[in-house]
């Protein structure tokens, strides 16, 4: 398997958050998708990005660090 630094990770949820607020608001015009849901997947992301932001600099420091579960 391959293995993934905090950074590249943090890079992808953040390329993810930008994606959804791209996308979502279509999906939210044509009743795909909830103003409500779409919110509470975005501010998920956006914690999953801060998790790894924190990775990240641990990591660059040279520290192990454990993700939050919430």
């Amino acid at each position: 398997m391959t293995e993934f630094t905090a950074r590249e990770k943090l890079e992808e949820a953040d390329r993810e958050v930008a994606m959804r607020r791209r996308v979502y608001p279509k999906q939210i015009a044509r009743g795909d998708l909830s103003l409500a849901k779409a919110n509470r997947q975005i501010e998920i992301m956006r914690a999953i990005a801060q998790d790894y932001h924190r990775a990240a600099i641990a990591e660059e420091r040279g520290k192990q660090t454990i993700l939050s579960g919430g």
